[in-house]
């Protein structure tokens, strides 16, 4: 009898998603997906508020040692808790207590601090507009801060030497800056524009278990899509009906 895996990922495609699906891929581990539906508004139904409160994807949960079950959600927490549980041969992590640990954090924390939330509103202004205000402001604000970010990437990149962020091995920094990377077309930004990340963008996308990560829960090339203005209004319009509904319904809170 085969045993099921007890770790279950749940996401849909996303950034964030994908920073989880190449963690599990780079430690080996066996789990499950449930891909969660945004259209369908699945990540507010009662079942995934339960793991998640915050209602946003992706969230795992898992079976502790001692058999309790544990119910994780943002994106950096769960990279951290799969490192420190499973990654005992230090693959995409540094021993707990050294200083490339804690400069691991910095460049984690850059990214769930900085670079996430930057990017994600510079990804909402540029292509969705839902509302009649004039757009420029907020779009031009985030897609600046956006690029100082990456200056500051692309910076210490060519400073460090190394061919990773920390030291000359891929963590979990590497591949949580690397799946935004990846999408940095969605608002318009050229990553030749920075060229030491480009060199780095392409040194992770060679790595089979960031190809598998990135094609989780289904493969989507946005550069390809965005060359089909029919197939990419589309994709646009669906996501703009789910985020709509979203921000609505929060208002009522």
């Amino acid at each position: 009898m085969i045993e099921k895996p007890k770790i279950i990922f749940y996401t849909a495609f996303s950034p964030n998603g994908h920073k989880i699906a190449i963690t599990l891929e780079e430690l080996g581990l066996k789990y499950d997906m449930v891909h969660v539906d945004l259209p369908a508004i699945q990540h507010k139904e009662p079942w995934f508020l339960d793991i998640n409160p915050n209602g946003r994807i992706p969230a795992l949960t898992d079976i502790l040692d001692d058999g309790s079950p544990i119910n994780l959600f943002e994106s950096g927490s769960i990279q951290q808790y799969l490192v420190d549980r499973y990654d005992t041969e230090h693959r995409i992590s540094y021993p707990r207590g050294t200083k490339e640990y804690y400069q691991t954090n910095n460049w984690l924390f850059f990214q769930n601090a900085g670079i996430g939330p930057m990017q994600g509103q510079a990804n909402h202004f540029v292509r969705y507009n839902l509302s009649d205000l004039p757009e420029t402001y907020s779009r031009d604000r985030y897609v600046n801060e956006t690029k100082r970010l990456y200056r500051t990437l692309d910076k210490h990149l060519e400073e460090s030497k190394s061919e990773y962020l920390v030291g000359n091995k891929c963590t979990i920094a590497d591949i949580a800056i690397s799946s935004w990377a990846n999408i940095l077309g969605f608002v318009d930004l050229d990553i030749n524009e920075f060229p030491h990340v480009s060199v780095w963008q392409e040194r992770m996308a060679q790595r089979p278990a960031v190809q598998r990560g990135s094609n989780t829960p289904k493969k989507i090339d946005l550069d390809s899509l965005a060359n089909d203005k029919q197939a990419f209004d589309k994709y646009l319009s669906t996501n703009a009906g789910w985020i709509r509904q979203g921000m609505e319904e929060n208002a009522k809170i």
